[in-house]
């Protein structure tokens, strides 16, 4: 099994993301208005939304990326300046495959070819036509015959519990909440855990604190450590973590300014941990907590679409052909339907 799925702007994954967590009942269409398609680094054009939308529907479809290019006029001559090249495609053998197409009079308009790609300028590879020759022709015929115009095959095969499955946009961004749901869960739960322990602490150092004297008292006239915390155990009813942590404390700890310390720790714990059983109690608040890391994440990183999605003749649909007008639909008593524009009737304003 093999999985292909091709790399996204992260902004948009994140407002489709967003989107959902917003309304889970979201479609497909509904998603793509955030996320309106794959975003190659290597830029180039995405040629036809019809494909991209089979894709998300489905979890399996192909991509069609054509190279970034314009046709100039230099000296009295048209020149192809190739910008940016497709997904995956290896720029040295796009060019040597150009050469070779040349040298055998498979394209017979070219007249030079160069690369001057560099990094400072990024791709730049450009083609001289020969005089006569149109462009427009010979950019096609690179089209056809390169990796000018190449297709990505994409599926979104992913390890779902343990299962291999073929997932949908809104499917697989699904997933990606509920994983998302359930690190929240665990790292809230740590927390808390971890906040009770030291807040279970404190309370017997508050505890020893108030009671200064008299566990200065057991500790002179206790033989061991163990002596004293049994006795201080019995004594204030503390546990042998609270004992330990109190045999552990230095002479400087005992003053009256580290007793205001103590007491300022515990009190921001018990918010802590009032927040963290609420948040553990309520999926809302779970889900609020993704929402806000996402659009952290997206505000500190996110960067512009690099490639540009433009219209094939596969996006062209039946509905676009009609013109939208209002009409106005009248049934019968028999069950008679007819549909009629809208201007045929007109209104009296009598009474």
């Amino acid at each position: 099994m093999a999985t292909n799925i091709p790399p996204h702007n992260l902004q948009e994954v994140i407002d489709a993301t967003i989107c959902l967590l917003d309304k889970p009942t979201a479609t497909v269409s509904e998603l793509m208005a955030h996320l309106p398609g794959p975003d190659f680094p290597t830029g180039a054009y995405i040629c036809g939304r019809a494909n991209i939308r089979r894709f998300y529907e489905t979890g399996r479809g192909s991509i069609k990326i054509r190279a970034k290019a314009e046709i100039v006029e230099k000296d009295g001559k048209e020149q192809i300046i190739v910008s940016e090249i497709p997904y995956a495609v290896n720029k040295e053998m796009l060019v040597k495959r150009i050469a070779d197409l040349v040298n055998e009079k498979k394209i017979v308009g070219i007249s030079g070819l160069r690369d001057e790609s560099s990094r400072r300028a990024g791709i730049r590879i450009v083609v001289d036509i020969k005089r006569g020759a149109m462009g427009s022709i010979v950019l096609n015929q690179l089209y056809a015959h390169t990796a000018l115009e190449s297709v990505f095959g994409s599926t979104m095969l992913v390890v779902d519990h343990n299962r291999p499955r073929v997932m949908n946009l809104v499917q697989v961004l699904q997933a990606y909440i509920d994983h998302r749901l359930e690190v929240v869960t665990r790292r809230a739960r740590f927390e808390l855990e971890k906040a009770e322990a030291r807040a279970h602490i404190l309370e017997g150092l508050l505890i020893a604190l108030d009671n200064i004297d008299d566990i200065v008292h057991i500790i002179r006239n206790s033989r061991t450590r163990e002596d004293a915390a049994a006795t201080m155990g019995q004594r204030f009813n503390l546990t042998k973590v609270q004992t330990g942590a109190i045999l552990d404390m230095r002479l400087h700890q005992l003053t009256g300014l580290a007793l205001e310390d103590i007491q300022a720790e515990y009190d921001e714990l018990q918010k802590t941990i009032k927040y963290l059983r609420e948040l553990l109690a309520s999926r809302e608040m779970r889900l609020g907590v993704i929402k806000t890391e996402l659009i952290e994440v997206r505000d500190k990183h996110s960067n512009a679409r690099r490639s540009e999605i433009i219209a094939d003749e596969g996006d062209l649909q039946i509905a676009d052909l009609i013109a939208r007008h209002s009409c106005v639909i009248t049934v019968s008593n028999s069950g008679y339907i007819k549909r009629g524009p809208a201007d045929t009737y007109r209104r009296q304003q009598r009474g």
